[in-house]
């Protein structure tokens, strides 16, 4: 699957209706993005179980601002509507492709019962 152009209009739609979405928060200005998006766009083609999407920061300041971007290239992996990765700076394809796996491996139900434990004593 290639990657597509995400939105805030169809960021909560892909979001809430795929497994796994990896995103590349990127401005054609950014010399690291540049290098990274063929990586990105290689890896998304040994992938076409998950949703590749790239976000134009300077088109959508919005989502931008929403998971406080501050430095691009950003790689934020959402698994089952929870972001699971989130960090700056481009990784070589062995790093993606092995950060696509632990994703893949992990264990979702324990993952909600750890959010729910610290949400739990937040509000304790």
């Amino acid at each position: 699957m290639a990657t597509l152009k995400m939105t805030k209009d169809d960021f909560k739609d892909t979001v809430d209706n795929s497994d796994i979405v990896l995103i590349d928060f990127w401005a054609e200005w950014c010399g690291p993005c540049k290098m990274f998006a063929p990586i990105f766009e290689e890896v998304s083609e040994k992938y076409p179980d998950i949703v590749f999407a790239k976000v134009n920061t300077e088109e959508e300041q919005e989502l931008a601002a929403m998971f406080q971007i501050r430095s691009i290239p950003t790689l934020m992996i959402f698994r089952e509507q929870i972001i699971i990765f989130a960090q700056p700076g481009m990784l070589p394809g062995s790093a993606l492709e092995e950060i696509i796996q632990k994703a893949k491996d992990l264990n979702m139900e324990e993952v909600r019962a750890e959010i729910a434990k610290q949400q739990a004593q937040q509000d304790a």
